[in-house]
């Protein structure tokens, strides 16, 4: 490639974007029209919390900006030990590792427990860095319908490996809808196999006070479950989490190449996510008041009460999915959209969260407004179409 083609070619992959309604543009949420936050992850409302706020600056006094050096070399702080060992005990996990973001988390847990004789079974719903994950693993990878156990099953019993895992999220970042863990793990208890589910949408939401939907289902603690989570979502903060056996947090430790080379988590997300738990266990409540939330919401959208925090409400496309984003804004609410190629069956969609701390009036508000946007678009026989199922399929 030239030096005059590279701008060329720059030009020509953003005129394909545009023409396509799949331009994306950053956007600084802090500036502007204030409005209701329908779009971020802070399910429970901590971001902001005093306490949680007051845990980041304790910290980052304690201990510094930043970790200075990756976890092996000096950067293991005694805030990472500490939460750890909560994050452990909360889920009910003999171990827990932390990272710098809940990607590196899932790429490492993939990467280091996969090896040439190895299968991946993967939903085909599972998150982006799940995919990047095992396309770093040196190991056969076999993708399955979304929630299809008896295509889990097939693979596993078919497999000429000696090995597998098999991957999921406990609750989907798109649709919103529960894996079958239980199954899945029984599964994997069955057929020598390990279970890697992504409780990233779950914990701090789902099971009991909040401990995630693999403590729901007794699954927690299992030699065949491991589980990977963020730091970033119902905790307000940053990081990623690994929990398992404590032999699987030691192989990690000297087998995950983004956990080696990385530099450790800086204190103050340390710090923040760790008084943010405290805040959870204190006022379990709260993932309670989000899950309700999260059903009114579904009801003023249309779909089915979602497993979590997380809405999904398919539209004709991606053009339709920026006009109902740009709607709820013109009328205070702050929603998202999904749209091709970060959806995994190609349709676009409004995706809406619920948060712990919305008021009565809010809701009201959200409500309002929601169902003012699904009835516009259901001016149409395709969108009526679009928007008569549930959000899960």
């Amino acid at each position: 490639m030239t030096e005059s083609s590279f701008p060329a070619w720059l030009a020509a992959q953003a005129a394909e974007r545009e023409e396509r309604g799949l331009t994306r543009r950053l956007v600084e949420a802090d500036r502007g029209e204030l409005l209701l936050d329908l779009a971020g992850n802070d399910y429970l409302g901590l971001a902001r919390d005093p306490r949680v706020v007051a845990g980041a600056v304790a910290a980052a006094r304690t201990y510094g900006a930043g970790a200075g050096a990756s976890r092996l070399v000096s950067g293991t702080l005694s805030i990472h030990t500490e939460l750890e060992q909560a994050m452990a005990a909360f889920t009910d996990f003999g171990s827990a590792l932390v990272f710098s973001s809940g990607y590196h988390a899932n790429l490492s847990v993939v990467q280091a427990l996969a090896d040439p004789d190895t299968l991946v079974v993967s939903d085909a719903h599972v998150h982006a860095s799940m995919i990047d994950a095992c396309r770093l693993a040196r190991a056969t990878v076999t993708v399955t319908p979304h929630n299809d156990v008896a295509a889990v099953s097939r693979a596993l019993t078919g497999r000429s490996q000696r090995r597998a895992l098999v991957l999921a999220e406990t609750i989907y970042s798109v649709l919103g809808d529960a894996a079958p863990v239980a199954e899945l793990a029984a599964l994997a208890a069955a057929c020598d196999a390990v279970l890697i589910a992504d409780e990233a949408h779950a914990l701090g939401v789902a099971g009991p006070g909040g401990a995630g939907l693999l403590a729901a289902h007794g699954l927690a603690g299992r030699p065949e479950v491991v589980a990977t989570a963020t730091l970033s979502k119902s905790f307000g903060a940053q990081g990623g989490l690994v929990l398992g056996l404590p032999a699987v947090r030691e192989h990690l430790v000297n087998r995950a190449r983004p956990f080696i080379y990385d530099t450790g988590l800086a204190p103050a997300a340390a710090g923040a996510a760790l008084a943010a738990l405290r805040v959870l266990q204190a006022t379990p409540e709260l993932a309670v008041r989000v899950r309700a939330n999260a059903a009114i919401l579904a009801g003023a959208a249309g779909v089915g009460a979602p497993a979590g925090a997380v809405l999904s409400v398919p539209v004709p496309g991606p053009r339709e999915a920026l006009a109902g984003v740009a709607a709820a804004a013109r009328n205070g609410l702050r929603i998202g959209c999904f749209r091709p190629p970060s959806t995994p069956d190609g349709i676009s969609r409004l995706r809406l969260t619920a948060h712990a701390h919305h008021t009565d009036e809010e809701l009201a508000l959200a409500v309002k407004v929601l169902r003012s946007i699904v009835a516009g678009r259901r001016g149409g026989a395709a969108a009526a179409t679009a928007y008569g199922g549930g959000a899960a399929e």
